[in-house]
């Protein structure tokens, strides 16, 4: 028994809470975007419903940036050890990554918005070659002994990047036809190019949707746990959380 809310049980909050506002929010998106395309619209709902996209896209954005940060200091109660270096690039990550995710949105149509832009996604790119290198490793040298499943949720999450990184570049011609129709109105072949983007995008959504849902199904169940701490981590959270 303890009184108050240890450092464990804060962070598996926030890894429940930045979980939930990257797969709700990124459903919206999604919802918005069909709304888009959605042939009885008129223009003005359609420019809406594209403005109410790049909104609602910050969330998960900013959940996505600060993941591997909370999940990186989470792992630790799980018997997976970082050097101080190590340790601190991940306490660093994630608010560097939210920076960059903020300037981006709300400086967006700005050479210093553009930079943000483009600083995080080099990030992403070298996260998605980073996180499956850093797993081999980790697997090679036996230090995920302890929670194997940590290594397949930084798989999926590098995965979940990756899928990110095409559903954006399918994403382009809707976003492009919704910026001309603002200013040029309604075309036909516009309108076509803008369906045929979503359309093509999909698979990636749905991607993305179902790897969450699989990481968030290890994280429970915590596959090839030690069978000597029946909950998964329970004896190491006991012995973490007396010095809390």
């Amino acid at each position: 028994m303890h009184d108050g809310v240890t450092s464990y049980e804060l962070l598996q909050f926030l890894h429940v809470f930045l979980f939930v506002f990257w797969l709700g929010p990124d459903v919206a998106v999604y919802a918005w975007s069909r709304k888009a395309v959605e042939a009885g619209a008129t223009v003005e709902q359609r420019v809406v419903a594209g403005q109410m996209m790049a909104l609602v896209d910050v969330i998960p954005r900013a959940a996505i940036s600060l993941m591997l940060t909370v999940g990186g200091l989470l792992s630790e109660y799980v018997g997976l050890e970082h050097p101080w270096w190590q340790m601190a690039g991940i306490v660093l990550l994630g608010p560097v990554w939210l920076t960059l995710v903020l300037i981006a949105a709300f400086r967006d149509g700005t050479p210093f918005g553009a930079s943000a832009q483009r600083f995080e996604s080099w990030l992403r790119g070298l996260l998605i070659v980073a996180v499956p290198l850093s797993v081999a490793y980790s697997t090679i040298t036996g230090r995920l002994a302890l929670a194997p499943y940590v290594g397949a949720k930084l798989l999926l999450f590098a995965a979940v990047l990756l899928f990110g990184y095409l559903l954006r570049a399918r994403l382009a011609p809707l976003r492009q036809g919704l910026a001309e129709l603002a200013t040029a109105g309604p075309s036909t072949v516009r309108e076509e190019a803008m369906r045929v983007s979503l359309a093509r995008s999909r698979p990636y959504s749905v991607a993305i949707w179902l790897a969450l849902l699989a990481a968030a199904l290890m994280g429970v169940l915590k596959p090839g746990a030690p069978q000597s701490l029946p909950d998964g981590d329970q004896t190491l959270v006991s012995l973490a959380t007396q010095n809390n």
